[in-house]
Formats: structure tokens, sequence, C-alpha cells
């Protein structure tokens, strides 16, 4: 196994992590407290081309690989949640997805504006009946001549209010269940499409969170994405990408948890000594450090696989398992560190703490990751479709 990463990797790490300490980090907290998505910051994130850094050339993009993506996303979470959230959603969920489904026509026209933000895209699956459950679309899609009429809500969609496109799941047909529902890319500008702002989220406060609805709005045939019942196969192939970016946004989390307590524990004196030289403070410290560690060969272990093209459902559920995981235990011990001031929002810690439990909760939550897992585990179903068993799993991971 090779650990080195190359100059290009380390390049595209090293101009977001100053990017990010530059622009996202001083705001973070301000943009926070004031639950407002920041557009200053992301026009600036747009002129670098961050969103099309695995997105080919060809297409607008930068052409980085998996690996370089992986390094960017935790960067930026290493800040801020709420801005990686936009790049969880538009590049992984969205343009990675157009990327893989879509026509020659419809990348074309698509994924060089969301590289540059000119458009910007959410990803409409859930609904209030279908989260964990994700086949139950109850959404529409009604076939009148050369268009499809679509209804119903989306509910928890990142970036839905500011979205100009939105990769909406609905079924054609609710008697044929999974098999039954088809992807279409809708213009939010369409009559019908509507868009209305959720608040007062526990975090991820400065990241927009939105309910869409959807009234016989008109899509032409030609916006589906796929064919006719691959809505489900595009919906999971999607998830892939999104719980990979999501687990290096997690390993951000804990890599902000360390350095915020790293020195705060070296500046805070306690009993004569500052508590960094305490027992109980160092133990917690290096938990987060092993966690880190840790989760951060997972992620990469993933992004290598998708490097190779070879399907990775397995190895990117325990990755996003693990690291959100990690990323909660990190920022409670952040939080217990700082003590009375780990409680108030003086510090990124309490923010980290907010921001942590969602990554427990969406793109699939823990208890459906680990049925992803335990299942492969006794045969009941493989996730990358056969047998592979940890040591092919691990086998050639270049990371």
């Amino acid at each position: 196994m090779d650990f080195d990463f190359t100059p290009d990797q380390l390049a595209i790490r090293k101009h977001m992590r100053e990017f990010a300490d530059r622009e996202i980090a001083p705001k973070a907290q301000a943009n926070d407290r004031a639950c407002e998505f920041d557009w200053d910051i992301a026009k600036k994130i747009f002129k670098e081309g961050f969103l099309g850094c695995p997105i080919p050339e060809e297409y607008g993009g930068l052409g980085y690989d998996y690996i370089a993506y992986g390094l960017m996303t935790e960067e930026v979470n290493r800040v801020c949640s709420s801005t990686r959230t936009l790049f969880s959603v538009q590049t992984s969920l969205v343009a990675l997805t157009i990327l893989k489904w879509g026509t020659e026509e419809q990348k074309r026209h698509l994924l060089p504006k969301m590289c540059t933000g000119e458009f910007i895209g959410c990803f409409g699956l859930t609904e209030p009946e279908a989260g964990s459950d994700a086949a139950n679309q109850q959404t529409r899609a009604v076939k009148d001549g050369d268009s499809y009429l679509l209804s119903g809500q989306k509910v928890w969609i990142s970036c839905g209010s500011i979205a100009t496109h939105a990769l909406v799941f609905a079924t054609v047909d609710p008697s044929l269940g999974h098999k039954g529902i088809t992807c279409f890319v809708v213009d939010t500008k369409t009559p019908g499409f509507s868009a209305q702002s959720i608040k007062g989220k526990l975090g991820l406060r400065a990241s927009d969170t939105s309910s869409l609805f959807l009234d016989e709005c008109r899509v032409p045939a030609e916006n589906m994405l796929g064919k006719v019942g691959d809505g489900f196969k595009i919906a999971m192939s999607a998830l892939d990408n999104g719980r990979f970016s999501v687990a290096a946004g997690a390993v951000g989390l804990v890599q902000g948890c360390i350095d915020q307590c790293s020195t705060y524990a070296m500046q805070r004196i306690t009993m004569g000594k500052p508590i960094g030289e305490h027992q109980q403070v160092q133990a917690m410290i290096a938990d987060m450090v092993a966690d880190c560690e840790a989760g951060r060969l997972l992620y990469l272990r993933a992004a290598h696989l998708k490097n190779k093209g070879v399907r990775n459902t397995l190895e990117t559920s325990i990755a996003k398992l693990f690291c959100g995981e990690a990323a909660n235990k990190a920022a409670h011990n952040a939080v217990q560190i700082f003590g009375g001031y780990g409680y108030s929002d003086e510090y990124p810690v309490e923010r980290y703490f907010r921001d942590a439990k969602v990554l427990n909760i969406y793109e699939g939550t823990r208890e459906i990751q680990k049925i992803i897992i335990a299942q492969d585990a006794l045969g009941i179903r493989y996730a990358n479709g056969t047998k592979t068993g940890a040591p092919t799993a691990l086998a050639g991971a270049c990371v």
C-alpha cells in the first residue's frame, strides 16, 4: 500500500486549507448565529472552482481524483460544517450523479455551470413518509404528452431554496414499488415548483435547508435522468458519493476539535498547570487523534476504490458510520475540555457539538449503515453486489 499523496493532492489540500482559514473560518461563528447562508463566501468558492474538484476538465471541472476531493472536503469541514454542506450537495449528490447518469447533452449543459456556481443543485429524495424508507416515494410523475407532471412534497432538502436545479425523484406508478421511481432534473423556476426554508435547526444553521413543493410541475421528458424506473438505482449511487463526502467532512470536524482543544488545553491553567498536562484531558485528546487517523484511512480507502471505478457501497458505509460516530464523540469531549466556555458560542466547539449530530442522520442514518454492514457480513445482502470479505476489500487499498 502506498500512503503517499501525489503533488496534486497535496496542492489542493493546501490551497483549500488556506482558503478555509482565510475566508470561511472568520465568518463561521457569525453566520451560525445569524442562521444565514453566506453568499459572499459561496461566490468566492465558485470563483476558485472548488465545486468542480472531481469533475473532468472536459465538463468544466478541475479533474482531480476522489482522494483530492476527500482531502478538500475535510479541510472545509474543519472550520465550518455548513459550508461543507454546499460541497456535499452540489458536487457529490448532484454533479457526480449527472456525470454518471446524464446524457452527453445533459452533462455539457449542466456540469460546466455547476462547477462555476452559475447553476446550484439540490437533491430531492426525502419526503415526509420516505426517509430511511427511500423507496416509499409519494411524489407522482404523470406522463402528459412529451412531458411529465410532478406533484408532491420533499423535506429536509439542503440548498433547496437557493437551488436553480433540483434532482427530483418521483414514481410513475406506486404499484411498482422502487421499480417505478424515476429521476428528473427540474428547473426551479418552473411553474408549480416552490421552496420554503426550514428554520430552528439544531445545527448547520448557516446552510439552507428547505421543503420543496411540486404542484403539477411540468418537466420535459428530455429532463429525465436515466430511464423510467432507474430512479432508485440513481439515488443509491448518489448516496454512495454523498456518504463519502459526509465521512470526509466528519474527519474534518474531528480535526477541528483537535486543533481547538490542543490550543486551549495549553493555555487554560488549573491547579497550577495547563489542563493539557492533566491525564483526563490527554486521554480525551488521544481518543480524538486516534479516531481522526482511523477515520481518514477509512474514507481514503473508499476514495481509492472510487478512483478505480470499483463499487464501494460497503466501504463508504463503514466510513460514514465510523466517522460520524467519531465526530460526535470528539465534539462531546471538546465541550468537556472547554468546560463552561464550551457551553457557549464564544468558542467553535459548541457549534461543532451541534453540527456533529446530523452526521448520524442524513445520507442514511447510522442505523441504516449498520444494517448495510451487518447484512453484508451475514450474507443476507451483499452491499457491493457480490461477496468480497474483509481481506479482499482491504487488499490493494492505495491511500
